[in-house]
């Protein structure tokens, strides 16, 4: 009988392969951090330009896991409150998965005394596209504040590059669905432009620092 021993080459290959693996979990590590600064950084803008506005007050709630909204906004002259739920990024679509949707609704019906009670959706697609690992070219920012209609079965749901929200089912885009602009108080970046969402700030008069809100 022959016996078959292990040669150098194999030995060779296989201690390769080990650094590669390391390598992958890094940059998938790297990634899951980046993507975390980006949320808390979109969501810290929404609360201060809330913030900048005469009788807002906004606050983050917490990360996902609390099962709480990403932020709460509320008006209490004006009788309203925003639950929100901000997702941010650099690929050509952003998800948000309908718990979340969910949880939302379900806090809004908490706080009955508010006539206006809206479910937003906040996405913002930052300036640079990922094309490849750590490979980014440049395009125009959007930012998109969608509301939740009520009546709209709740569903997982997509928001592209250009706005249009499609729903999801189990993992597929199926139909897309009209979801309304929402007026908010501040100013809306779209690519160099700041586009307005209502009569005060296309009349230069939506707060008490519109050029600070701005600049968020």
């Amino acid at each position: 009988m022959v016996k078959k021993y292990l040669t150098p080459k194999f030995f060779s290959s296989t201690v390769m392969a080990r650094p590669s693996s390391k390598k992958v979990r890094i940059q998938n590590q790297r990634s899951a951090r980046l993507r975390r600064q980006r949320g808390y950084h979109w969501e810290d803008t929404i609360v201060k330009r809330f913030n900048d506005q005469d009788n807002w007050r906004a606050f983050r709630l917490g990360s996902a896991s609390n099962a709480l909204p990403d932020i709460l906004a509320v008006n209490t002259p004006a009788k309203t409150i925003y639950t929100i739920e901000a997702k941010s990024g650099t690929g050509t679509s952003l998800f948000v998965p309908a718990e979340q949707i969910e949880r939302c609704m379900r806090w809004l019906k908490t706080f009955d005394i508010y006539k206006k009670r809206q479910v937003i959706l906040a996405f913002k697609f930052l300036s640079k596209k990922r094309v490849d690992i750590d490979v980014y070219k440049s395009r125009e920012l959007r930012e998109f504040f969608k509301i939740w209609d009520e009546g709209t079965d709740i569903t997982d749901c997509v928001c592209s590059y250009d706005g249009q929200i499609s729903i999801k089912i189990d993992g597929v885009e199926k139909a897309e669905i009209a979801l309304r602009d929402g007026k908010m108080p501040f100013q809306i970046k779209n690519g160099r432009r700041l586009r307005p969402t209502s009569r005060g700030a296309r009349n230069g008069t939506t707060g008490k620092n519109n050029r600070r809100a701005g600049a968020k």
